[in-house]
């Protein structure tokens, strides 16, 4: 039993999704007059599409799925570093929405489209039980680029070219799905690349060189002492 613990001690980070759950909760009830409307242009330009829903969908196992992996079958730094990227990104995203309160208005009525199918029952459901607030950035957008920046960091998945090209497609058909369903402006996508960007140099880019650097320094100290061990 000691030894599950240890082995999995980095299991303290999914107690992240109650603080997420609870925050979002309250974000969903509380009544803000002053929301802020999100809009572009180009959001007009782009035809509700219910295809689209089916990659909204597999957003859900997705998130879920690639962080299992990382959990279970990666190395712990490539853990933390997407758990990090991930859960500190969604904080920045509530905490926006907190002190920003936003939202769209221009989501179809799906009764007068004059056609019916399943997909459009499933839109249907994600907008009964998904209101349409706290929308920039888009968490939807920002975790499936998250993703797919650990899945194309990951050293176990360096040779698996396939997985690595999917999930790029995968992602990007969800980011997509996330304007062709109405669930989120063009500008909340945008919100979301520019989070993604930070979060990525954060987590990843500087670490990294900070890690190069010392690696740098202990091998130069290794080899003075080398030399003067010699002499």
């Amino acid at each position: 039993m000691k030894s599950f613990f240890r082995k999995y001690q980095h299991a303290w980070t999914l107690l992240y999704a109650l603080v997420y759950l609870t925050w979002w909760g309250i974000l969903g009830r509380a009544v803000m007059v002053d929301r802020t409307m999100v809009h572009m242009p180009l959001d007009d330009k782009i035809p509700f599409c219910e295809w689209f829903i089916i990659p909204y969908y597999i957003w859900f196992p997705y998130i879920l799925l690639v962080i299992a992996y990382f959990f279970f079958f990666t190395k712990r730094r490539e853990y933390y570093q997407l758990a990090g990227f991930l859960f500190i990104g969604m904080t920045v995203a509530l905490l926006i929405y907190t002190v920003w309160p936003n939202g769209i208005a221009f989501r179809p009525d799906l009764t007068s489209l004059g056609r019916k199918n399943i997909l459009i029952d499933l839109t249907g459901f994600i907008y009964a039980n998904d209101g349409p607030i706290n929308c920039c950035p888009s968490i939807h957008c920002f975790n499936s680029i998250g993703v797919c920046i650990g899945i194309n960091k990951c050293a176990s998945l360096r040779s698996k070219k396939a997985v690595r090209a999917g999930s790029v497609i995968l992602s990007t058909l969800i980011c997509l799905s996330t304007v062709f369903v109405k669930q989120h402006s063009v500008k909340d996508v945008i919100g979301a690349f520019l989070l993604a960007g930070v979060m990525y140099l954060a987590v990843y880019v500087i670490p990294d060189r900070i890690a190069a650097k010392k690696r740098g320094d202990a091998k130069v100290a290794a080899h003075a002492a080398g030399q003067a061990f010699r002499v």
